[in-house]
């Protein structure tokens, strides 16, 4: 279990790290905000209410390849439990916030404490490929719950290091590390051949959070087996 003070979501990673899902023990008045549509699980003291937070903030949640709403569980007839489950197999990571912000890339967000502000950001410098490039940043002051499809793998660049990854198997960084995107080959041609199209190149000092999966990698070869009509 983890949660020392008010602002730590007291949370249990179960069932991991193959196939984990986030167990969230609420006292009477808690709450964590959540990704819609990832309850499996709850008590019946916990009651759960759609959030839009707006037309802009719903807009911004789309664009980065969340859902429009979220959901508020909260603690409302007695202590209780929520257990969350990812959209995808793999891993869940606690990110703890401590003045420092964290970007999470589409499909990642989990959950996260209601004293975790939630925003979108865009790198509209490099906006092409549409891959990577509408993200949430979260800050404040609590946890944010991120998932992976497949396992996750933390890397820390020191200053003037950097790091080259696909955008399908990024899933976070540290807020204020330098993020360029690019072809993953000189030229279009290349870029097409070698099978990758647009990579991150990820510059220090930061932490970045990698997957060993990507579910568009999955969903291209499960399409391949589709029968086309015609």
């Amino acid at each position: 279990m983890n949660g020392d003070n008010d602002n730590d979501m007291n949370y249990e990673i179960m069932h991991g790290p193959s196939f984990a899902v986030a167990r969230v023990l609420l006292q009477q008045g808690e709450g964590v905000r959540a990704e819609s549509g990832a309850m499996a699980s709850m008590s019946p003291s916990v009651e759960m209410q759609s959030q839009s937070g707006g037309l802009g903030k719903m807009f911004g949640r789309i664009l980065s390849g969340e859902s429009a709403f979220q959901t508020m569980f909260t603690a409302t007839h007695g202590p209780g439990e929520v257990v969350l489950a990812p959209k995808t197999p793999g891993e869940v990571r606690a990110l703890t916030l401590q003045g420092k912000a964290w970007m999470i890339t589409s499909g990642a967000y989990l959950a996260s404490d209601p004293s975790v502000e939630l925003g979108t950001a865009a790198n509209m410098k490099n906006f092409f490929g549409g891959e990577g490039v509408f993200m949430v940043r979260a800050s404040g002051v609590g946890t944010v719950l991120v998932n992976s499809f497949g396992a996750i793998r933390e890397i820390e660049l020191q200053a003037g290091q950097s790091y080259i990854i696909d955008t399908g198997h990024l899933v976070a960084f540290e807020d204020g590390m330098g993020y360029q995107l690019q072809k993953a080959a000189k030229s279009l041609l290349g870029s097409f051949t070698s099978g990758e199209g647009i990579v991150a190149v990820m510059s220090g000092p930061g932490r970045v959070l990698m997957q060993t999966h990507q579910p568009q990698g999955l969903a291209q070869t499960l399409a391949a087996f589709i029968p086309r009509s015609g």
